[in-house]
């Protein structure tokens, strides 16, 4: 992995750079775990290992996670970021997103000759694999998720037109025209609100009581881990910062979740973004990092803090993460 993406070594900075004491302290309570999880480790290494073994430029569909600091990044060591494959060269390697892609996507890769690698994160893939068995048995899928994310439009496009049904909120459930006996299944997004979701599943169950339940959790490790310490850090606090895109499904959650707890909170890109004001009657801040976001900007928001307060900060560990996923085989050591 390129060092650009990797968590620098705890313990985090407990003071400003300017050893100024005159100013009022800030305390920083800093979620763990935060930042990238191991889909994302994933689809970042597979893009870097494609550089590596083919050479720039390699090409990849749509944003490799939605961070536009890693995209950024990727792009200067040769990746070239493309909305559809049309625009991606016969021949050339190109990568698909962690979020997951139709099976439309690799088919016409491979009917141009395309040298594709899939990024897709493991857990969307299980995602992937279990509505194909819903199909096969006859089932017809509810899928909870937001309509026009890339995840929802990979996942969807994994089965016939029709026999997916998208559903976005609780209230979407009074208004589907089936049975309440129909042969339903349910499967999720996997960046999705914990709480928003349960309230979901549970109308679905109320008004089908048949209905088929995925065997284990749709939502990923990492947005449920994320969400659980911005519970524990929110309550504390006077201010949340997220450190995520706006096209990012589960940092959005996180500032969500963070409100909910009756904290303001805001949802930022990179640190230049904060302005000073916002600190004003702030004496603890929560900070945390979507999936996409890495250490790297963690780093630079304490930064750009301590250039106002004495920043002292206290990591708030409320679950370990060592899951990994394998490389495709075709970059396997």
């Amino acid at each position: 992995m390129n060092a650009a993406f990797t968590p620098a070594a705890l313990p985090l900075p407990q003071a400003d750079h300017n050893g100024d004491a005159a100013r009022p302290a800030l305390e920083v309570l800093v979620a763990a775990p935060r930042g990238f999880c191991a889909g994302v480790d994933r689809a970042i290494e597979i893009v870097e290992r494609a550089l590596a073994r083919y050479g720039a430029p390699v090409f990849v569909r749509h944003e490799i996670v939605h961070n536009r600091f890693v995209v950024d990044t990727l792009k200067a060591k040769g990746a070239v970021f493309v909305d559809e494959l049309d625009k991606v060269p016969d021949g050339a390697p190109v990568v698909f997103s962690a979020h997951g892609v139709p099976k439309a996507v690799p088919a016409e890769a491979d009917r141009r000759g395309l040298d594709w690698l899939d990024a897709t994160c493991p857990l969307v893939s299980k995602v992937h694999r279990q509505a194909e068995r819903l199909i096969e048995k006859g089932v017809h899928i509810l899928f909870i998720g937001h309509a026009g994310h890339p995840e929802v439009i990979g996942t969807m496009g994994q089965v016939p037109a029709g026999s997916i049904t998208l559903v976005e909120d609780e209230s979407d459930v009074a208004t589907l025209e089936f049975a309440s006996d129909a042969p339903l299944g349910y499967l999720t997004q996997t960046t999705l609100s914990v709480e928003d979701t349960a309230h979901i599943i549970a109308a679905l169950h109320a008004r089908f009581p048949a209905i088929v339940a995925p065997k284990a959790d749709d939502i990923c490790y990492a947005t449920s881990n994320r969400q659980a310490a911005i519970k524990q850090i929110a309550p504390a606090a006077d201010l949340v910062l997220v450190i995520g895109a706006p096209n990012s499904s589960n940092s959005l959650r996180l500032v969500e979740v963070a409100e909910r707890c009756g904290t303001s909170a805001r949802l930022i890109q990179r640190a230049d973004e904060i302005a000073p004001e916002w600190l004003a009657g702030v004496g603890t801040l929560g900070l945390t990092a979507g999936a996409s976001a890495p250490e790297a900007l963690v780093r630079e928001v304490l930064d750009r803090l301590a250039l106002w307060r004495t920043v002292i900060t206290r990591e708030i560990v409320t679950a370990e993460e060592r899951i990994t996923f394998k490389l495709p085989r075709q970059l396997a050591d």
